[in-house]
This record gives structure tokens, sequence and C-alpha cells, in this order.
């Protein structure tokens, strides 16, 4: 694998690999919440008081001036006493969370979700065994409060809240007021207390950390609610969860990291201490002006390619021969070095920055993507998916992906879909590389949107992206939504409209391509054109993750992948049947985009089908990437051509596919250099609007590299209107 391939989330790409054989990172000091006096606890972190605090004063007038008219005409006993650090009682030290996980609604109107967190246990207390508490109030309306509404422009700097595991957390105290200018009050009618669950224990060699989850249900009132949380009386976050008749509004994003070669301080604009953190800011002051519900991540929410740099791993990375390579025996100690990356890279990922911030107020719905376990794994050649060493880095990967991204552990849960603690899950067939079937989610958005998190990795191999096993059991729960949802949203971690590059996968793929048998070589320097594990060209892999890579294209079973995924749009059966619009969104290609799949009129005289009378009419949101860079101008000129191009793939089942211009204007107003291929940072809002039936994705680009600015560009996905 070439150098500038190798992803990793902050330098060094391996968390301290070679001091103490790769002890942990060193657990954080816990940053405290803040109370009032007689003990009574003041908003913090994630708290719209503190977001208003740390984000618009600490840029305008500037956060000193604040606590200045705060506490200037306080004595030294009264600062104390209001500024005095609410302790956790018992005390937990902190590597990652607290973390928000949201399953979905139930039948009864109960949100079902949870909260995980990952402890030192060398350096916590567990008599009582941990506690959160949550607690709300079903009668105060969340529309009512007076929300802070930020400018998003630019001072001095961007300050983050206070957060219990973040090392370089900020421990200024928030405004002591609530959203009223009121002190909060002590109790709400409803509360909650849940003991933690122990899910898992990584023994390391700097000690032994424990997984803790806490399931969360809330029973939905008529109208949206803020849900205030806190873990042994620790530091007090909160999240919302809308009314039980209410559409969510839930954030999308992917590719959460940089690649290795890339200088994260290239896109650190003023004021930021951190490249990764601009666009999550962006992000983070819209959840502030009106909170969402769900954060969807689409793919690469962490980057863990630079597991190859590992100590353990050189042997086997630095063998010539890819025969070598695939016949290399797994070494004990290169086993727990594996572990040891995973746990080390994301809790050094999840608890870092505006990420952290997000992840701890938002609740989560993640589906993996191939960086989350290394680059291009179920993209491989088989020999090489089946050598040990390979197959055991992509199946811990996908362990961890379980453990810290959906908080499941298969040996504490089992893989009974109808027993399981999470309801969306939905259990398919057996992975062919990881000793895991794949794990796919359903999840309820309101009344009227629902979710499909499809699980495109776990089952993949060269000719395959899902099991003909796992198609059948997503189309079945799929036919049990209730026949009010008009919207089905399909999470891929893929774009499945998106220009084609076969002619590329061929060169590439040609063992006649003189790059390629160069590269195996070593010679002229072109080393770094074939990948690490089986010396076939760099980006071969990348492509053959597409949907539309030739493999798949061609592959026959349940009639091929890309068939059997549009079995709700060419030939209209799931969109006729249940009467609902399909839309996907989509990451990996580190650039925006939109597709759309529409009926084929064969005669060019005949006007179009109006989209919201099209049963195959369905867009595909590319937003992707909120940290890493974008790929190269050469590469998205050579898309960008691609992308006007007519694509005859499925005129067979009536259907047309093209991409839509949607970028009329560049970010600053000019002219922009692709309307069909936006090249810059950005995420996706999603809301519904209640007077057309439309769902609307407004793809957030940033405007200035590392400024922390977006602008937005909007498609609508129209309601079901076909008799």
């Amino acid at each position: 694998m070439a150098e500038p391939f190798v992803g990793g989330f902050l330098p060094p790409p391996s968390p301290q690999p070679s001091i103490g054989r790769g002890a942990p990172p060193p657990p954080p000091p816990k940053d405290p919440s803040w109370l009032k006096p007689g003990g009574m606890r003041v908003p913090s972190a994630g708290n719209a008081s503190w977001s208003e605090v740390s984000r618009t004063e600490s840029t305008a007038s500037g956060a000193g001036q604040s606590l200045h008219s705060l506490f200037a005409n306080m004595s030294a006993v009264e600062r104390s006493r209001n500024l005095r650090v609410a302790r956790m009682n018992p005390y937990l030290q902190f590597m990652a969370g607290p973390l928000l996980r949201y399953d979905t609604v139930d039948e009864r109107g109960v949100w079902r979700g949870a909260a995980m967190i990952v402890t030192a246990d060398a350096g916590s207390v567990y008599e009582p065994l941990p506690m959160l508490k949550y607690h709300w109030d079903p009668n105060r309306e969340v529309g009512k409060l007076q929300r802070h509404v930020s400018s998003r422009k630019h001072g001095k700097s961007f300050d983050l809240g206070p957060h219990p595991a973040d090392p370089l957390s900020n421990v200024s105290p928030a405004s002591p007021i609530n959203e009223n200018g009121d002190y909060e009050p002590g109790q709400d009618p409803e509360q909650r207390h849940v003991e933690g669950q122990e899910l898992y224990v990584y023994y390391g060699n700097g000690g032994t950390f424990t997984f803790w989850r806490f399931m969360i249900e809330i029973p939905l009132s008529s109208h949206e609610m803020k849900i205030h949380y806190t873990i042994n009386n620790g530091i007090e976050l909160n999240f919302f969860v809308p009314g039980r008749n209410q559409n969510m509004r839930w954030a999308a994003y992917s590719c959460n990291g940089f690649s290795s070669g890339v200088n994260s301080d290239d896109f650190r604009g003023p004021g930021f201490k951190s490249g990764y953190d601009p666009v999550w800011m962006d992000l983070l002051s819209h959840h502030a002006e009106e909170p969402f519900h769900a954060l969807v991540g689409g793919g690469d929410q962490l980057y863990c390619d630079s597991i190859v740099r590992e100590p353990e791993l050189q042997d086997w990375v630095t063998q010539t021969k890819p025969e070598a390579k695939k016949a290399y025996r797994l070494s004990e100690e290169m086993r727990l070095a594996i572990d040891r990356f995973y746990f080390n890279h994301y809790c050094q990922s999840f608890r870092s920055g505006a990420f952290a911030r997000a992840n701890s107020t938002i609740p989560m719905l993640n589906m993996l993507d191939d960086h989350d376990l290394i680059d291009g794994f179920g993209s491989y050649p088989d020999d090489l998916m089946k050598s040990e060493v390979f197959a055991t880095i992509g199946s811990r990967g996908y362990f961890f992906f379980l453990l810290f991204q959906c908080f499941i552990n298969v040996e504490v849960d089992g893989i009974d879909d109808r027993r399981h603690p999470f309801k969306s899950l939905i259990i398919g067939g057996p992975g062919p590389y990881v000793p895991y079937p794949s794990h796919s989610f359903l999840s309820w958005l309101g009344p009227q949107v629902h979710m499909l998190l499809l699980d495109c990795r776990a089952e993949r191999k060269l000719d395959q992206v899902c099991s003909p096993a796992e198609y059948r059991a997503v189309f079945a729960r799929m036919r049990q939504v209730p026949r009010t949802v008009e919207h089905m949203v399909v999470q891929l971690g893929i774009p499945i409209a998106y220009p084609r590059m076969v002619f590329l996968e061929s060169a590439l793929g040609s063992n006649f391509n003189p790059l390629v048998a160069l590269g195996r070589n070593g010679s002229l320097g072109l080393s770094g054109f074939v990948n690490k594990f089986n010396a076939d060209a760099e980006l071969l892999d990348d492509l053959n993750d597409h949907w539309t890579a030739k493999h798949h294209k061609a592959s026959t079973h349940a009639g091929g992948d890309r068939q059997a995924i549009h079995d709700a749009n060419p030939r209209g059966k799931y969109a006729l049947d249940t009467h609902s619009r399909v839309s996907f969104v989509s990451g990996d290609v580190h650039c925006a985009a939109v597709g759309v799949f529409r009926t084929f009129v064969k005669d060019k005289k005949k006007p179009g089908v109006p989209p919201t009378l099209d049963h195959r009419y369905m867009v595909n949101v590319v937003s992707s990437a909120i940290v890493n860079t974008p790929p190269p101008n050469g590469v998205i000129t050579m898309v960008s051509t691609l992308a006007t191009k007519t694509h005859r793939t499925l005129h067979h089942a009536e259907t047309d596919e093209i991409m839509v211009p949607i970028f009329e204007k560049d970010t600053d107003g000019s002219p922009p250099k692709s309307k069909y291929i936006m090249g810059r940072r950005n995420w996706c809002s999603v809301r519904w609007e209640p007077t057309s039936g439309d769902l609307i994705y407004d793809i957030r680009v940033e405007i200035r590299k590392g400024y922390g600015q977006t602008t937005g560009y909007t498609i609508r996905s129209p309601p079901p209107r076909w008799n």
C-alpha cells in the first residue's frame, strides 16, 4: 500500500507503538462539571449555555470578559462555592466516552438507545457499579426555549466545552444559567437510573479496561424533549429526542480522519486547535441552533490503515513476495498488537476534539466501510483475504467496530436479532473472512421516515457485496415497516449512483500494465504504485469496492449485487409494493455529489416522468469527507467529465442514471469548476418538510479550507404520489 493511501487519524498514526511495547494511551484527567451554591448542578458541556460561552463569547467579546461579568462582585468564598468541581462518586477514570447510540423507537412509542464508557480499572472505583442517571421534564417544550443562535463568525479562538475523557478538555466553567436566564430546576419530574453492564474487558500491557453499557428508554411525548444525563454524578451532558409524531432532524457524515501524508495543520484555520475540528464545529453550531436527533456515520468513522506501522507487524509488512505474505504465520505477539492498536486508536479518536462533543450529545447511528477495518478489506482476492494475518486484522477490526460504534459484543448479546438488546438489528449471513454475520440496522426516524444501514463489509468478497441471505433478511424486515412510512433512506458506504471508472479498473488490473510490473519490481522508484498486501495496483481495491466495479456488475447471485439493491428501483418492486420513496446516502469518495435514478424514456421527444409520480426516482446523496482531504484536482476533473456520460447499465430495467448539476456556484459565489462534483470537505443536514412531504438533504460544504464555515446545496427527495 502506497504511503499516501495509508490512513491515520492523528499523528503519530499508531498511538505510541514503541513506548512500553504499546501501552494504552495515558488515562486522561477527568474534567469537572460545575455546581451551584448548595450543590445544584450548572449546565455543562453540550448545553446551550456552555455552547454560548465557549463559541460565541470566545469569538466575539472573549470568554474572559464573560466570566468577569459573572463573578466580579463575588467574594473568594462565593466564587469557590459556585465553581466547585462536581467529582464523580465513585470516581471513574475515563478512557473514552460517554458515547451515545440511537437504536429505534418501538411500537409503544419508546425511544431506545444506549450510552457507553470505557474506564481504566486501576484508576476507577466499581463499588457500587457505574450508574447512569438521566432526567427530563415531559411538560417542558423544547421549542419554547430561547435557543442560542450561532453566528458562526470567526474571532480569536474556538474553545470546546468540557468533556470527561478528552485530555485537552477545557475546564472553564459554564454560565450558571439556563436558556431562559434562570437557574435550572433541581429536579425533573421524570428520572431514571441505569446500572452499567460489563460489556467487554480489554487486557493490555497498561492494565485492564472495562466497557460499560447503559441501556436507555424514554417514552416519547407529543413534543421534542431535552434529556439530561450524568454518570456517577459527574459532568452533565444532554441530547434531544423528537416528539412521537415528529420526524427527526439528523446529520450525516463520513471519512472522519486524514490519510497518511496529509498535514492536518493545512486544514486548521485561525482559532482552531486542530485541522480535524473546523467542519465538526460547523455541525455543532447547527446543532446548537436546531438540535439534531441522530448522527449518522456513513463509514470510515476513523482510519485504521496505520495498523501496518505497528512494530510487531513489520516483518509481515516488509515481506517482498506476495506469496510469503499470504503464508505468514500469526504469532501471539502480533495478535496482541492488533488488539492493542484498535483499542488505542478508538480511544484516542473517539475522545478527542469536536467529534467527542458530537458523539456524547447526538446519539450515533453508525455503519462501517473499509477504513474502519483496513483499506480495501473484502475487495482483495480470496487467497489474500483468507491469509492468517490479514483475516485476523479484518476480524478484530470488525469486532471493535461492533464494540465501539454499535455497543455490541457478540459473545454477550448473541446473534439472534429477535432477542437482541438492539431492536433495529438485522442479522444476515456469515462473513466469509470474519467470524461474524453481517449486522445491518433498520431504524425509525419518524412516522414518515425510516433508515436502513446496510452492512456492505462483513460479507464482502471480490465478486460480492452482500449475500443473498443478507438481502432476504433485510428486505423481509423492510416489508414490515408501517404503511405510514413514505421515505426509506438506505445508507450505503459506497455510492451506488456515481460515475463509472471501469476503463481505469481494467487498466490497473491488467498484467500488461507497465507501471504495475515496474512497481512489483521496485524499479524506477515505483514500488508505491502497488499495495503492500498482494502487489496489485494501488487504487484497484478502491475501484473494486464500488458497486459499479466489473466484478460486482458481473456477479450472478440473486441477480447481482447492484440489481439486488435496485430491487427498490428498476423493477419498482419495493417502492410499488410499499408505496414509499427510496433514497440513498453514501460517503467514501471524499467529495460531494448527487446521483439520481429515474424512469428511462426511450423517446427523446416525450417528457420525462415527474419525480413525485416516478416510483423509480431515487436520489443518491454523496457526502464525504468531513475531515479528510479532497481528491487531487485531476481526479475531480476526470470524475466530473465522466459524470456527464450516459450510463445504459439499467436501461433494460427501464431505469436511467444521471448525475445532478447541483453545484451551480462555488462556495464563494464564483463559477464552479464542476457542477456535478464538489471537492471540498462537507457534511449533510437532513429534515422532513411537513408542507410538501419532501425529505430535504442540505449538503453543507466548507467555504474556505479550515475556517469552519459552510454553505448549503439542497436536493429534495419527493414523497410518493403515484397511484
